[in-house]
């Protein structure tokens, strides 16, 4: 059975007692009823502000053997408007064909009755029906705030235990950063030997790698004293970065320590460390340079391997670079095409170097140019602080990072020789020693 019914509306008040009367009188359970009565006033506020009427359809349908029926609502603007969109409502409407919203609703158990849609449709029902809503509306609000306190109680919760969490992962983490600081400190310090102590020699070092993401790479160095008392000194630098090129660099300076100490010559330690690696790692690239020097006199020999030339600043400001041809390892006909001999005067600054110093900006020759005039400008600092100082000026701007390795050797004078101690002069015969006195004199 359906029943059916059609009026219209002037005003929001009057739209409004007619919305809240008839969910009442079907019984609508309150917080129903008063989401169905906002909705449908939000919905026709527009028109009212426009001066034009509402028109308020409502469809009761019930359905046999005691199943709940269906309250249908539909609100239509009149001829000559039209109903603002109306995607968020308390209670959700359909939109029809025509544009009305339209409201489907399940009405309780047992409804339906001819007595109870059409009972109480006076103010003292409506004053009734406000009354009760106003109450839901109170304790809904008292539900909520209950709510909100309970969950603000429990998040100020959970951020205090997150707190106490984040603070105790800091800590595991710095300890973390700390162990793993320590642990690659250990490894720096043994794959890169501190300078030697050599009479007549000052030696420094500086390394910085690519990128802290992998703080150890291709760039490695030797130096060690020689049988004969000479200071050899290995450059290396593998292709690639990280633990990888490591490997392979430290490859080549203990190859290159072990046939120094056999005593192999200078010219033949590159080529000969090619053909003893290779054999292991085909991938192995690597260039290298050999330095041999003689605290005493001051003589110094060079092997080179495609490796950037060494850089002689003289005590009198004078430079030059000290080209070798050759060829490093992995290369074709690996080996040095000979040995540069020359000299370190005293106070002679003797810089050795990986491409990473100068290449920063991607220009070797510019970077070599800049290399003359930053040793130049440190030449005469403390020798521990030449290196990093020299790094310092060649990476103010780095256009393309790389491993970088700078080593410098700085000649000291010579001690003069003792003079000999002076020889006593006999006493004649018959005198006393000066300064001695005789018994009883």
């Amino acid at each position: 059975m359906t029943t059916k019914e059609s009026r219209r509306f002037t005003t929001a008040a009057d739209l409004l007692s007619a919305v809240r009367l008839l969910a009442r009188a079907h019984r609508l359970p309150v917080d129903l009823r008063a989401r169905l009565v906002v909705s449908v006033t939000a919905v026709a506020e527009a028109e009212f502000a426009a001066g034009r009427p509402i028109g308020l359809d409502t469809t009761v349908r019930r359905e046999p053997r005691g199943r709940p029926g269906v309250l249908t609502v539909a609100c239509h603007a009149l001829p000559g408007g039209i109903l603002p969109p109306f995607a968020e409502l308390p209670l959700p409407a359909e939109v029809s064909d025509d544009g009305s919203a339209v409201w489907r609703l399940p009405l309780p158990d047992g409804d339906g009755s001819a007595a109870d849609a059409s009972a109480g449709c006076d103010a003292a029902a409506e004053g009734s029906a406000r009354e009760e809503e106003l109450r839901y509306a109170m304790a809904r609000a008292e539900a909520l705030a209950v709510d909100h306190r309970r969950l603000k109680d429990e998040l100020a919760e959970t951020n205090s235990g997150v707190l106490a969490l984040y603070v105790q992962l800091e800590e595991r983490d710095e300890r973390l950063r700390r162990a793993h600081g320590k642990t690659l400190r250990e490894l720096e310090d043994a794959l890169r030997p501190p300078p030697i102590d050599v009479d007549g020699l000052e030696l420094a070092v500086h390394y910085a790698p690519a990128g802290t993401d992998a703080p150890t790479g291709g760039d490695l160095y030797d130096w060690f004293r020689l049988p004969d008392g000479s200071v050899h000194i290995t450059v290396v630098d593998a292709l690639g970065h990280g633990v990888t090129s490591t490997r392979s660099a430290l490859n080549v300076t203990h190859a290159v320590r072990t046939l120094a100490l056999e005593g192999h010559r200078l010219d033949s330690i590159i080529a000969r460390t090619d053909e003893i690696l290779l054999p292991f790692d085909r991938e192995l690239m690597a260039t290298v340079q050999l330095a041999r020097l003689s605290p005493a006199t001051g003589e110094l020999l060079l092997a080179n391997g495609s490796h950037p030339p060494a850089l002689l600043i003289g005590a009198d400001g004078g430079h030059r670079y000290l080209e070798v041809k050759g060829r490093g390892i992995g290369f074709p006909m690996a080996g040095s095409d000979a040995v540069l001999r020359t000299a370190l005067a005293p106070g002679d600054l003797l810089v050795l170097y990986t491409d990473g110093l100068t290449e920063s900006r991607k220009d070797p020759l510019e970077g070599e140019a800049r290399l003359i005039r930053a040793a130049t400008r440190h030449a005469r600092m403390p020798i521990g602080d030449v290196p990093s100082a020299i790094a310092g000026d060649m990476h103010t701007v780095i256009l393309h990072p790389d491993d970088t390795l700078a080593l410098a050797v700085r000649a000291l004078p010579q001690p003069a020789p003792a003079a000999p101690p002076a020889r006593a002069r006999p006493v004649p015969p018959g005198r006393r020693a000066p300064g001695r006195q005789g018994v009883g004199g």
